[in-house]
């Protein structure tokens, strides 16, 4: 699966970066805005805490350039700054309710069970903030339970855990009791790409 954050960048425009050349930052930042606020959209639900949270990424990584080592690619590199971000902004507490939507409807649909899966976005949005960004961050972003812990600043079991939650959550969300039958690769097909 490719991620938004696989876009190549030439050795030249890195150095001009680490140069604070703005003409490189913009054409880098251009090429990974998209990629970044989707990221933190879908980690802390708020269209305006992900468009600061684009801006701070971008901010740290054109400061901190001087540590890419190059030992992974730059949009890899970038892609664990912007966690990092959206995982602050939830510690602080700014925003923790809903991913996609505050609709009365979605929120009144919670312990029902005639939600279906085509409504996992709604879902998603039900979850507690942080059982969600671990299970973007696992199933969508690729990280394993050992980097979502050192993120958080947890053990790799505080992951499983919440990983194992918002599973539990949707499964009763999406489909009742027949939900109870998905099993956690199936879970991990539902997860919009």
């Amino acid at each position: 699966m490719a991620s938004a954050f696989d876009v190549p960048l030439s050795e030249q425009t890195l150095a001009l970066v680490r140069e604070g050349e703005r003409g490189a930052q913009a054409a880098v930042y251009s090429a990974f805005e998209k990629a970044v606020y989707s990221l933190a959209r879908r980690m802390v639900g708020d269209p305006d805490a992900a468009l600061d949270i684009v801006q701070e990424t971008f901010m740290k990584a054109f400061a901190r350039m001087h540590q890419f080592r190059g030992d992974a690619p730059f949009g890899a590199w970038l892609r664990s700054i912007a966690a990092s971000e959206a995982l602050m902004h939830l510690r602080r507490g700014r925003y923790f309710m809903s991913l996609f939507t505050t609709d009365e409807d979605v929120m009144a649909s919670v312990g029902r069970e005639d939600v279906s899966d085509t409504d996992l976005e709604r879902a998603l949005g039900l979850l507690d903030s942080v059982p969600r960004s671990v299970l973007w961050l696992y199933h969508v972003e690729g990280y394993t339970h050992a980097e979502i812990a050192a993120m958080c600043g947890k053990t790799t079991s505080f992951s499983k855990s919440q990983l194992s939650r918002a599973h539990q959550k949707l499964r009763a969300l999406l489909a009742g009791k027949e939900a109870a039958k998905v099993t956690e690769d199936e879970m991990a097909k539902l997860v919009p790409n």
